[in-house]
């Protein structure tokens, strides 16, 4: 009869008779976007806090989501200090990536990456990183934002293999994203969206539950279809542009680092931690800092942003 009631006690709690609850599977990971090492004159600073919260936090895994850097010789010392966190690493190509004539070959050789779209697991979770930076006409120069037709039939079949549920990450969002300036995302986002959303409907066991994405420099997150898409503000700055041009620091940083002048950039660097559980919950903690100098809306930048240009990574908890 002890045994008995022992026996109804956990079966009424949902424990079952095989022992304990089924553990819900989480993973950690740091995350980190847009650090653009040749932009600013403190980029080494910036990614040794990065990289020192890292090792204390220990995730299961780090990852920068695009315009990192380009590889040569002045940027190595920032290389060295991301390659010091002692666990797994994850870098995702930026548009950025490819400045000054660096090839696309020549970035992944650089990371030691064998392509720009690849995926892999970790606790019971499905990651899958892609590349924004197809082109939507070869003959054309300048930065295109595309996932290509067979980039999209690799993720179609990446999808049907996985066995868990799916993060995705890139660098341009997979969602629009509309500014005063000019339209952010990759050109066929709908057509992503729509291969995601007949997976989802496919497989609701192993459904893609969210996308984040840098590029953009701004801090928001959506829910289409049932996917979050997560856009995570850069670790620097934010990009104003030349109308709102001002010295944030000194003369001889500006002449040192031109492109910090049109820029908002952020007092300190810019990161966050993610964990998500099979319970249905996305946890991002959250960073906040301040502006160096004015911020954009002093200077006149378009009061209808202020939602989504701030100095913050907003802690969020979202649901699946």
């Amino acid at each position: 009869m002890k045994f008995l009631s022992i026996l109804l006690l956990f079966t009424g709690l949902g424990i079952g008779t095989s022992g304990f609850a089924q553990k819900a599977n989480v993973v950690t990971f740091g995350l980190c976007t847009d650090v653009h090492i040749p932009t600013m004159h403190d980029s080494e600073y910036r990614m040794t806090t990065f990289i020192d919260a890292m090792k204390k936090e220990k995730p299961d895994f780090i990852i920068e989501l695009g315009d990192f850097s380009i590889p040569k010789p002045e940027y190595q010392k920032a290389y060295d200090i991301w390659n010091s966190f002692p666990g797994e690493k994850h870098h995702v190509i930026g548009n950025h990536e490819m400045d000054g004539g660096t090839t696309l070959e020549k970035a992944l050789a650089y990371r030691e990456m064998e392509s720009s779209y690849y995926s892999f697991d970790k606790n019971g979770f499905h990651f899958v990183v892609l590349d924004g930076n197809d082109k939507v006409d070869p003959s054309k120069k300048g930065y295109q934002q595309l996932i290509g037709s067979e980039q999209l039939a690799w993720l179609r079949q990446d999808l049907e293999k996985s066995q868990f549920p799916t993060i995705l990450f890139s660098h341009q969002g997979l969602s629009i994203y509309k500014t005063h300036q000019e339209t952010y995302g990759v050109e066929n986002f709908e057509e992503v969206q729509a291969l995601l959303q007949a997976h989802n409907s496919l497989h609701p066991d192993r459904k893609v539950i969210a996308s984040f994405n840098g590029h953009t420099h701004t801090d928001y997150a959506e829910n289409i279809g049932g996917i979050w898409y997560i856009s995570t503000t850069s670790m620097a700055y934010h990009w104003l542009g030349e109308d709102y041009e001002h010295i944030r620091y000194s003369a001889e940083v500006d002449k040192n680092y031109r492109w910090i002048k049109f820029t908002a950039p952020f007092k300190e660097p810019l990161f966050t931690t993610v964990t998500i559980s099979s319970k249905g919950t996305i946890k991002i903690a959250g960073k906040k800092t301040e502006w160096v100098g004015p911020s954009p809306f002093e200077l006149g930048f378009p009061e209808n942003l202020k939602p989504y240009v701030h100095p913050e990574i907003s802690k969020k908890k979202l649901r699946f």
